[in-house]
């Protein structure tokens, strides 16, 4: 093969081939949320991440997403969790959540491709990704609410 050859494959694998298998976005799978702060109530669309194949691929490969939009990492347990940027090419606020609702950790701007682990610090039941900056811009503060169904204050 011709190093145009190998160079060709490299961009199918590693540029088209991600893309291609990306997971749409169906418009029944996105849902309102609000965000409790000093600043007022803030709704925000969220995709659900529920199950492990959605965890795992999270917002990967995603060159954009719009304002007051953001993706809600639900998990089955309260316990200790930790995240990563692989394959994350925007950068992202990452909310910690406790089953009740209340925000237990807020980590601002994590570097997008970064395999840097970011621990949950405190116990949670979901994690809340949404643009870098997001957070500061409502005001977001750990102690504020997070109001959504799978929430039981």
């Amino acid at each position: 093969m011709t190093a145009i050859g190998i160079r060709l494959w490299a961009v199918v694998l590693f540029v088209i081939a991600p893309a291609l298998f990306a997971v749409p976005v169906r418009a029944d799978a996105i849902e309102t949320l609000e965000i409790v702060t000093a600043d007022g109530t803030h709704s925000v669309q969220v995709e659900i991440a529920k199950d492990d194949l959605a965890r795992e691929r999270g917002l990967m490969y995603r060159r954009f997403m719009p304002p007051e939009h953001g993706m809600l990492f639900e998990f089955e347990h309260e316990g200790r969790q930790s995240f990563w940027m692989r394959n994350t090419y925007i950068p992202l606020d990452m909310i910690f959540i406790s089953k009740t609702g209340v925000v237990t950790n807020i980590v601002a701007k994590a570097e997008p491709l970064s395999e840097r682990i970011i621990p949950s610090g405190p116990p949670c039941a979901a994690v809340l990704e949404l643009n870098g900056g997001a957070a500061a811009a409502m005001g977001m503060q750990v102690g504020d609410r997070v109001r959504h169904p799978f929430f039981r204050p």
